[in-house]
């Protein structure tokens, strides 16, 4: 497992502040590079990984700090430099080293770091074992993946709250593209972003939880897991069926909710194309406001730009590309946005999750409206609305959250056209739609529930079968 020391300073960590934060262990220990120099790693003269310090990056939105690492620490005003070292426990003086290096790029520069009191400036003497030889995994694997197997990565963060970080979306794609599984182990109490809950979903990705009583368990399904055969997968019963842990099923009650939009929009593939004004005009609606910043990890770091974003997904067309937004920190709120060809010009694919207290109002009624906006100037092919409860930081426990409960969808105009307006008017249920925008080109509104019975997944479904009936066979 690594421990990590995050370094928030107001000025750039040069060259020279960086050597003396690598000079923490004094000269007799190496220096390597990973990640296509993105990674500057510290070695033993015997070749043992210490400490990884990852690029820094200039963090330029409000209260990221604070949702990422808590209160216990008070960030530099904005903007301020963010730097990883992540320590290995492979190796006792690992953890003081990263505090040394960190300490001392704060006595040079200013600022802060995290956890509090974990910051040095000692010189930590490293002892030579000359029986051990370890270096970095092979294989183009980034330097910290603690266990690397023929189907998984393993990674283990010890942290209040484990993101969607630069070098984990490094090793994700990595596992991804060498046809391997990510695994991430942490210890209990431990929370996961929004943004990397999402990367993590579905197996073989785990959220890999230890647990007192049965070992290990799934923090996202709550399976108890077992190591075998190079990685963690479910143990079974007697009778072959999956063991859930105690532990994800104590979940406490939450008088919270999470208000989730999720939308798809096609446009013009032109010289003229601006992406991320749907999200925009989705975030002005529910929060009367725009997104604060957005990025392609976290922290993310960018003001809210969407020239920016669309010059990024020119310049990486024709892959996909994934964004991330979010917004003040008064009102929680995190958003995806993939961006990927389409048939008639470009996609884009955006989820939006906002996070309210028990005394505050889920805008609801502001739904139809969004809906409107969308179909009539933003190019909306559908939209699902979904209420659940859950945490207002939207930060993922690892126990049971109830799913989301439907509120509503909305057809594009295309997709009414493929159904038929007077078929996709009349849906056998006891609901009809609300039709949206001029009779040339109509789009229809269905308004499923409040959020409160999860019975209205039985009339989603039955709407989505009306809508898109099976072929014939």
């Amino acid at each position: 497992m690594t421990k990590d020391v995050i370094a928030l300073t107001p000025k750039m960590p040069d060259t020279w502040a960086l050597l003396a934060g690598l000079y923490a262990g004094g000269p007799g220990l190496t220096v390597d590079t990973g990640d296509d120099g993105a990674v500057v790693q510290l070695c033993a003269a015997d070749g043992r990984p210490l400490v990884s310090l990852e690029a820094p990056l200039l963090v330029q939105v409000p209260g990221e700090a604070e949702r990422l690492l808590g209160d216990q620490v008070a960030p530099p005003g904005l903007p301020f430099w963010w730097t990883e070292a992540r320590a290995s426990t492979a190796a006792p003086e690992a953890e003081p080293l990263a505090g040394s290096v960190a300490g001392r790029l704060t006595m040079l520069l200013g600022g802060a770091t995290w956890p509090p009191g974990a910051a040095t400036t000692d010189v930590v003497p490293v002892a030579p074992r000359s029986e051990v030889s370890a270096r970095p995994v092979s294989g183009g694997a980034h330097p910290t993946v603690d266990v690397l197997t023929d189907s998984t990565a393993v990674v283990m963060c010890d942290r209040p709250l484990v993101a969607l970080t630069a070098w984990l979306s490094h090793i994700l794609r990595a596992a991804v593209e060498s046809r391997r599984a990510l695994q991430i182990v942490t210890p209990p109490g431990v929370r996961l972003s929004l943004p990397l809950r999402t990367a993590l979903t579905g197996a073989p990705n785990r959220w890999v939880v230890k647990d007192p009583d049965c070992g290990y368990y799934d923090g996202l399904s709550g399976a108890v897991l077992r190591w075998q055969d190079g990685t963690f997968a479910p143990a079974r019963d007697a009778s072959g069926g999956a063991v859930v842990a105690e532990a994800f099923g104590a979940a406490p009650a939450s008088s919270e909710w999470q208000l989730i939009v999720a939308f798809r929009t096609v446009h013009n593939a032109d010289e003229n194309l601006v992406l991320g004004r749907a999200l925009e005009a989705a975030w002005g609606a529910l929060t009367g406001a725009a997104p604060a910043g957005w990025g392609t990890a976290e922290p993310i770091n960018l003001p809210w730009s969407t020239r920016q974003l669309t010059d990024l997904a020119r310049d990486r067309a024709p892959e996909p590309t994934h964004f991330l937004a979010v917004g003040d920190p008064d009102r929680p709120a995190l958003a995806g946005l993939r961006v990927t060809r389409a048939e008639g010009g470009v996609g884009a694919d955006a989820t939006l999750t906002l996070g309210y207290g028990a005394d505050e109002s889920v805008p609801l009624d502001a739904i139809e409206a969004l809906a409107t906006t969308l179909a009539g100037a933003h190019g909306l092919t559908d939209m699902f609305v979904s209420l659940r409860r859950g945490r207002r930081d939207l930060a993922v426990p690892a126990w049971f959250e109830a799913p989301p409960i439907p509120v509503s969808y909305t057809l594009g105009a295309q997709g009414v056209r493929a159904a038929g307006l007077a078929h996709a008017r009349r849906p056998p249920l006891s609901l009809r739609p609300v039709q949206l925008g001029p009779d040339a080109a109509p789009s229809l509104h269905y308004v499923l529930g409040d959020g409160g019975d999860a019975r209205t997944w039985a009339s989603l479904e039955h709407l989505m079968t009306h809508l898109n009936p099976p072929p014939a066979p």
